[in-house]
């Protein structure tokens, strides 16, 4: 994401586009200061921004799924001890791979040291990222919104995954402006497991009268299986502060590589995707308002 918006603002053609549709562009970087200083998905408690737009003032969702496998996931030790990988295997093969990548990511708000914790509270992102959308979205007709994320589906594919309300029309308009190719957890063709909290949640709230058109650019990397081992040892090391340096180095080096993949075919692809789907946001606005 960050190279994306740093290749964007240095691109003539795109600046030159936007300028000629009318339409106003919004760029948000490190809105986790805390991930980008010390190399975590998620905040200074640990939690996942993108499982943290929930309504707190409501009773927690609940995932015994997830309860079920906690300590398995994080072990007391690192590498996990083979009876311990050996009975996370046999949960997987009663429930299924499926059910297991919609057990760790799917979100949960029960273990604060555990993967994928959406908190227990609104973070400082959660107020942060709301205060610009009230500020700089609110009185807007249409809102195109596009997320980038890295981890999951094939080396450099960038999957376009509809990010919004379970809403038929909703979804027909992203499939209008970005393609049939959009996916969704919703119906299950997308590669990513249903998700609670969503960080787009917040432009339906600060956003009540605009026309909210999303989606989060899925780029791959490694396989599904590498992403989570390498997750789990990151979370594992954070709940143990006193592990040998070469070891932390070690992880925090494995997880940067996951996510980022630093070669320049890569970067090349995942740049080309990023400018299309924004030229495409940008002409969709372009054609319905004049206000967006």
């Amino acid at each position: 994401g960050s190279g994306c918006q740093v290749a964007l603002l240095h691109d003539d053609a795109f600046l030159a586009a936007v300028e000629r549709s009318g339409v106003g562009v919004l760029m948000l970087h490190a809105l986790n200061p805390y991930g980008f200083s010390h190399l975590r998905r998620t905040n200074e408690y640990n939690a996942d921004l993108n499982r943290n737009f929930v309504d707190f003032s409501a009773p927690p969702a609940t995932s015994p799924a997830y309860g079920e496998i906690h300590p398995l996931l994080l072990p007391a030790a690192w590498p996990p001890p083979p009876a311990s990988e050996a009975k996370l295997g046999a949960w997987i093969k009663t429930h299924g791979e499926k059910a297991f990548q919609a057990a760790v990511s799917g979100g949960q708000y029960a273990f604060p040291d555990g993967m994928f914790y959406g908190g227990s509270r609104p973070s400082w992102s959660n107020a942060c990222l709301r205060a610009v959308l009230r500020a700089e979205a609110s009185s807007r007709q249409r809102l195109g919104w596009i997320d980038f994320h890295t981890g999951l589906g094939p080396r450099g594919h960038g999957e376009k995954i509809y990010s919004g309300r379970d809403h038929p029309a909703d979804v027909a308009r992203a499939k209008a402006w970005w393609g049939d190719d959009v996916t969704s957890f919703f119906d299950g063709s997308s590669t990513s497991a249903h998700v609670t909290g969503v960080i787009s949640a917040a432009a339906y709230d600060e956003c009540p009268r605009t026309e909210m058109t999303g989606m989060a650019l899925e780029y791959g990397t490694y396989s599904l299986e590498h992403t989570l081992q390498t997750l789990r040892a990151e979370h594992w090391l954070h709940n143990h502060p006193e592990a040998p340096a070469r070891q932390r180095e070690e992880i925090k080096r494995a997880l940067r590589d996951t996510f980022y993949i630093d070669a320049d075919d890569w970067k090349t692809i995942v740049y080309e995707q990023a400018k299309e789907a924004c030229l495409e946001a940008v002409a969709a606005l372009a054609a319905t308002s004049v206000h967006t």
